[in-house]
């Protein structure tokens, strides 16, 4: 079994029976939703209410408790420990990926686990970034011999934004999507490939860190942490300064995207991988099967061909996705032709944030739950799949009655729902501020509407077609 193989056990379970109500019930169902929200939002909703900032401090107790040297210490050296049992698995172990701890330590727990956690808590892999502890604990040493902290060589050029980080994202879900694909027993995400790519880019962090300065890298150039702090701009938890303290729900995420370039990019990205992925599974895989054979008949191997087939498709879903977003922004900018599209398009990209964290839940909520019953279970107890068994729970296993279909079927369709009515919502926060007059903002979240129905459509069919 690989990566692939372990990814559509979620998704078999929800086809073990006919869903409740049909998908395009659910698709009327939604989009009427939508129209309605909408339509209060116009008539109810006159002033911006999530452009304030309105951090406070939370008491003074719960910040020493929480935010001092000790626990950031302690932190970081877990994520160093967890970093270290990922590469010694990963090398060490079986190479069956669903006996091995470093596979669904990677991409079920910290890449599916750490949104959650982001969400729920603020950006909490800032804290046990193993990179950043890493860094911190040499520089502190370079301090203590040279009596001097160590300056970075080279000035991170602001042109390039977040795009760094875009592009570590991309190389992750390339490598997981399509470098994973399953298909061939020779084909799959190995926990040695696992291991040989998380030192890679552990190389490549720490050398990037060097010459830019690990904060400023970690803000703009290391994937993760971009990503994970893109999702915690939506909790209402953040630390300033040292200090733990409160916001409201979402008012993080315009002051996330900025001005920074690159930014919208990391959101549609963020989209358009969950995208491929559910597409891959049911509209796209005859396409690419097809593509597959053609190039096999062309002369290139199977494993090249599938790849390349893989890579192409993602590449036009990508495309698809970016081209659905700025064309719902060029009808935006037709409302006031004063601003640019592209201006627009970054205004108004973190309403998007909630559409990627809809897709994510909708996608994934089935493997999540089952998949981490596995990771603190017999994978916790047995990392290398050779027999261990540490903590006693090596002989455990899955519970896939835990949730049944209905269940998870509903789950999806209600990530998607709230996910698309809260952009809606924080769009049309925005447009009043943009806008000023609250009929032309109305007017201009036209197009957010039809934005908002067609991701809600194409994720409620996406989801159809994989579970058919």
């Amino acid at each position: 079994m690989n990566l692939g193989d372990l990814f559509l056990v979620g998704h078999a379970l929800v086809g073990r029976q006919d869903l409740p109500i049909p998908a395009w019930l659910f698709a009327w169902g939604a989009s009427l939703v939508l129209i309605v929200s909408f339509v209060a939002l116009s008539l109810a909703w006159h002033r911006p209410r999530f452009e304030e900032i309105d951090w406070r401090p939370a008491g003074a107790w719960v910040s020493r408790a929480l935010v001092n040297p000790v626990t950031e210490l302690l932190a970081g050296a877990i994520g160093v420990f967890l970093l270290g049992v990922v590469i010694w698995s990963g090398l060490q172990g079986t190479e069956a990926p669903d006996r091995n701890f470093s596979v669904t330590f990677v991409f079920i727990t910290v890449w599916l686990g750490m949104v959650v956690a982001s969400v729920l808590f603020g950006d909490v892999f800032r804290a046990f970034n193993p990179w950043r502890a890493i860094a911190r604990a040499t520089g502190g040493l370079f301090k203590l011999i040279a009596g001097q902290a160590a300056p970075p060589p080279l000035r991170y050029p602001e042109r390039l934004g977040r795009w760094p980080a875009v592009a570590g994202l991309l190389g992750f879900v390339w490598l997981e999507l399509v470098y994973g694909q399953a298909g061939f027993q020779a084909v799959g995400l190995t926990p040695h490939t696992v291991a040989v790519a998380t030192l890679a880019y552990t190389a490549y962090t720490l050398v990037a860190m060097v010459l830019f300065g690990s904060e400023r890298w970690l803000a703009r150039g290391e994937a993760f942490s971009v990503y994970f702090s893109m999702f915690a701009s939506l909790s209402p938890l953040e630390a300033r300064e040292g200090r733990l303290g409160v916001r409201g729900w979402l008012r993080g995420a315009s002051a996330w995207v900025g001005a920074v370039p690159g930014s919208v990019a990391m959101i549609l990205l963020t989209i358009g991988a969950t995208t491929f992925d559910g597409a891959g599974e049911g509209t796209l895989a005859e396409a690419i099967n097809s593509l597959y054979n053609s190039l096999q008949d062309a002369g290139l191997g199977p494993i090249a061909a599938l790849r390349v087939s893989n890579s192409l498709f993602m590449a036009l879903t990508l495309g698809f996705v970016a081209a659905l977003y700025w064309a719902g922004i060029y009808g935006m900018h037709t409302v006031r032709a004063g601003e640019s599209t592209r201006r627009l398009g970054t205004l108004f990209a973190h309403a998007f944030i909630p559409i990627g964290l809809a897709y994510l839940v909708a996608h994934y909520f089935s493997i999540f739950v089952f998949q981490e019953q596995a990771q603190f279970g017999f994978l916790l107890s047995d990392p290398l799949g050779d027999g261990s068994d540490i903590f006693g729970t090596a002989g455990g296993g899955i519970d896939y009655g835990t949730i049944g279909s209905e269940a998870i079927w509903y789950v999806q369709v209600g990530a998607l729902i709230a996910g698309h009515v809260t952009a809606l919502v924080l769009g049309h926060d925005r447009a009043l501020r943009i806008f000023g007059d609250s009929r032309l903002a109305a007017r201009s979240q036209y197009w957010m509407l039809a934005l908002m129905v067609g991701f809600t459509s194409l994720g409620l069919y996406l989801l159809s077609q994989a579970n058919a």
